[in-house]
């Protein structure tokens, strides 16, 4: 009689939001292409993320011709309540490193 089978939850301390944003923050010209490559995400998966930063004020765009420039929003503090304070730059300070 085999092993039994077991699936370990499997979690990640980065969310996918976060490794777009590090993507950009490296280079704010990348193409989407280029993160979703550099994430291990769909081409969609980052547009939505993206979007998703946009809206919560984390991060604007500019249309350069076919691609677009992407300005991350320094002084904007951390959403979620037990992380109020720190700012975006003080998370990609540690994260881009």
């Amino acid at each position: 009689m085999g092993a039994p089978i077991t699936t370990a939850r499997q979690w990640t301390f980065l969310t996918s939001h976060a490794r777009v944003l590090v993507q950009i923050a490296r280079d704010p010209g990348i193409r989407v292409r280029e993160i979703a490559a550099r994430c291990l995400l769909t081409e969609r998966a980052v547009q939505r993320i993206i979007v998703d930063l946009e809206e919560a004020g984390y991060l604007s765009h500019e249309r350069h011709g076919r691609t677009n420039h992407y300005r991350v929003i320094a002084g904007k503090q951390l959403r979620h309540p037990a992380d109020s304070g720190p700012t975006i730059a003080e998370l990609l300070a540690v994260l881009l490193r």
